[in-house]
């Protein structure tokens, strides 16, 4: 096979390839035109200002193919399985491995309100918004994501209803060989006034492999939703994800996400306030140690007037593992009266370990507020001789200020069981030492 036939990705991510995948008239359509635009796109270099600071110039996808979808899948992961319990009764619960819907379960209740949870790949059409909220963005991983993906999960509520237990999706990624592609990918769609709450999980096991989760959320009119994600990849596994939502008028969004795994792992947060009075809040908490890479990159676009956005990002880093953030709000013409803020605050608890903070504005209309803050640093030292003063051994109280430190997000997440499950990997995390107390004393 030719350079041009297998494109800048190597044989196994080549059109031919994309066009033996099986599925619906539709999606085989689909994937088709994707692949078409992706042999004319190159990967991008980390001298690109939306890649500054990653590791994107180490990827090779010269020997990369889509993951294979043989076998059964095994009982839920015990990280599914602890979540699933922590989260409690659901309206509906989800599994899919390898990015293939496997199974749906939805409450009667919730079935009877017209709440519909299906398998893309199981419809005869396309489902409706399918694409829709991520389509300005056309980059090589969307694009690929497009011409292999397998399957989506859909999640409609229809106007008016209002679900008062989570729908749960779990996309475990699975066992592969080196180089699989896994490309999970979630639509959740509410209609005007109603109200609901996702809980997502992202795992996969110890095999080196790149998941390209890409979560769509698209809300109508005066529309609620809590979104909780929870990032739990294997230490081998790349991930470059896609979080895109588009808030009609007076929609309302509460986003928390936890990023825990991955050795390189990027999330692109992308929120469009297009309506006017649409209102969202965008949390985070993130882990690394090792050599792991958290890398965060948010969008926060106020595009009608008397949009409200707040973004708290806040995350801890020791042995050599680094985060990024960056972040830009956009003030777009004809967004009045608009308010918008962006935190991000890091601890770096050992010399090796660093942290990058960028926060950005940009503003195209008068009379509006935006404000944004970061601080990267370590422990504060005299949180910790307070607590030394009360007899607190030194290395509990590094824990305590640190648990303290993510407190105030996870007191806000919108499930309360998966804070509390979130609280106990930490806990775990320090136990087992990973995330030492404050290494910065060893240079004294």
């Amino acid at each position: 096979m030719s350079g041009s036939e297998a494109g800048p990705f190597g044989p196994g991510l080549a059109s031919a390839v994309s066009a033996r995948l099986p599925g619906p008239k539709w999606l085989v359509e689909r994937r088709a035109s994707a692949a078409r635009q992706l042999a004319g796109v190159a990967l991008p270099v980390e001298s690109e200002e939306e890649w500054r600071y990653s590791r994107i110039d180490e990827i090779d996808l010269s020997g990369a193919a889509p993951a294979g979808r043989d076998g059964e899948p095994a009982g839920p992961s015990s990280d599914a399985g602890r979540l699933l319990e922590a989260v409690g009764s659901r309206a509906a619960t989800v599994r899919a491995l390898a990015g293939v819907v496997r199974t749906v379960e939805v409450d009667p209740e919730a079935a009877s309100l017209g709440v519909a949870v299906v398998s893309a790949a199981g419809l005869d059409v396309a489902p409706e918004g399918l694409g829709a909220v991520l389509e300005p963005r056309h980059d090589a991983f969307t694009l690929l994501a497009d011409a292999f993906g397998a399957d989506a999960v859909v999640c409609t509520v229809p106007a008016g209803v209002h679900l008062e237990r989570p729908i749960v999706v779990v996309h475990e990624l699975g066992e592969h060989p080196d180089g699989a592609v896994v490309l999970p990918r979630t639509l959740v769609r509410l209609g005007r006034g109603a109200r609901a709450s996702v809980v997502e999980l992202v795992s996969s096991g110890e095999g080196r492999q790149l998941a390209v989760p890409v979560v769509e959320v698209d809300l109508d009119e005066g529309a609620q939703l809590a979104y909780t994600a929870v990032q739990q990849l294997g230490r081998a596994t790349w991930q470059v994800a896609y979080h895109s939502s588009r808030l009609g008028r007076g929609a309302v969004l509460r986003s928390f996400v936890a990023a825990l795994g991955g050795d390189y792992a990027r999330q692109l947060t992308e929120s469009a306030l297009a309506g006017e009075g649409s209102a969202g809040e965008l949390l985070a908490v993130y882990l690394g140690d090792g050599s792991q890479v958290q890398d965060f990159r948010t969008f926060q676009e106020h595009v009608a007037a008397r949009t409200r956005s707040e973004l708290v990002f806040k995350g801890a880093v020791s042995g050599t593992a680094r985060s990024v953030y960056t972040g830009l709000i956009h003030m777009h013409p004809g967004a009045k009266r608009a308010d918008a803020s962006q935190t991000n605050r890091n601890l770096v608890l050992s010399k090796g370990a660093h942290a990058d903070s960028v926060p950005n504005l940009d503003i195209e209309e008068n009379d509006v507020r935006c404000s944004h803050a970061s601080a990267v640093g370590p422990i504060d030292e005299d949180q910790l001789f307070y607590l030394a003063s009360r007899g607190v051994p030194p290395e509990v109280a590094e824990r305590l200020v640190l648990l303290g430190f993510f407190e105030d997000l996870l007191s806000r997440s919108p499930e309360p069981g998966v804070a509390d499950y979130l609280r106990e990997v930490v806990v775990e995390r320090l136990s087992a030492g990973v995330l030492p107390g404050h290494p910065h004393r060893e240079a004294s």
